[in-house]
């Protein structure tokens, strides 16, 4: 009897687990379909892989400036000069049903004695639990708020919530009436989402670096830390990316 449960009870697991697996792969496969054409610096229309990835560098920092633009939504100037890195994931998709799964590419920089870094791309993925129906996109801001976690990031991977612990970030005026943030969190999370889930749970997800995205980038392939340093000097196409952290964090400075 007791082995017939545990069998039932592993089988289950395995299935459970199919299941994520099949949804990561299926949001994958909807990432995948990201826009992958882009104009770059010099005028000239850009496709494949690296037309994708290019988009993807544009996208962020578009969406930093709308996360910031937002009137009642914004990411306090308290908590942007208090961050270390920078982490923008366009589009993330988001989808189950009671199990779940998440995935997105993004691209990030990190505070060096020069300015910001070049920028760095990586993977956002991993299984949810929980009651959730539906499908969404949600363009994702994380914040590496302290020593600790910008080493976590700078590590070949890392899991959030695990290695690195995270937090929804404050917005507004809560920043100055939660210290919470400057005490606890490695990681703060913001999004701006589209579809069926009112909240976005990062819990979990895994972050690692992309190499086929750093190889269509920069046309060789650099260490994810090298890139985080400050060892890699940013290229032209990652100028829109780059001035918008500069002008928001700038912003935060002068107003704190």
């Amino acid at each position: 009897m007791g082995a017939s449960h545990l069998s039932g009870g592993a089988s289950e697991i395995m299935q459970k687990t199919a299941f994520v697996l099949f949804i990561a792969a299926s949001l994958a496969m909807s990432v995948g379909c990201a826009r992958k054409t882009a104009v770059n610096a010099q005028g000239q229309t850009v496709t494949g892989v690296q037309g994708e990835t290019l988009a993807r560098v544009q996208d962020a920092g578009k969406d930093l400036d709308d996360i910031m633009n937002a009137p009642d939504n914004q990411i306090p100037g308290e908590v942007l000069a208090s961050a270390k890195c920078v982490a923008v994931v366009p589009d993330m998709v988001k989808g189950g049903f009671v199990i779940g799964a998440q995935h997105g590419r993004g691209v990030a920089t990190c505070r060096t004695g020069h300015g910001w870094s070049a920028p760095a791309f990586f993977t956002l993925s991993g299984g949810t639990w929980g009651a959730q129906i539906g499908a969404q996109s949600a363009d994702v801001v994380m914040l590496i708020m302290n020593d600790k976690g910008m080493q976590d990031l700078l590590s070949s991977q890392f899991k959030l919530g695990g290695e690195a612990s995270i937090a929804a970030g404050p917005v507004g005026r809560e920043a100055t009436a939660n210290t919470d943030w400057k005490l606890k969190s490695e990681v703060l999370t913001y999004s701006r989402t589209r579809g069926l889930f009112a909240g976005l749970d990062l819990s979990g997800a895994l972050v690692k670096p992309d190499a086929d995205s750093t190889q269509a980038f920069y046309n060789r392939d650099y260490d994810f830390r090298s890139i985080l340093s400050g060892e890699v000097q940013a290229p032209s196409a990652a100028n829109s990316f780059l001035s918008s952290v500069r002008r928001n964090f700038r912003e935060a400075k002068a107003t704190t």
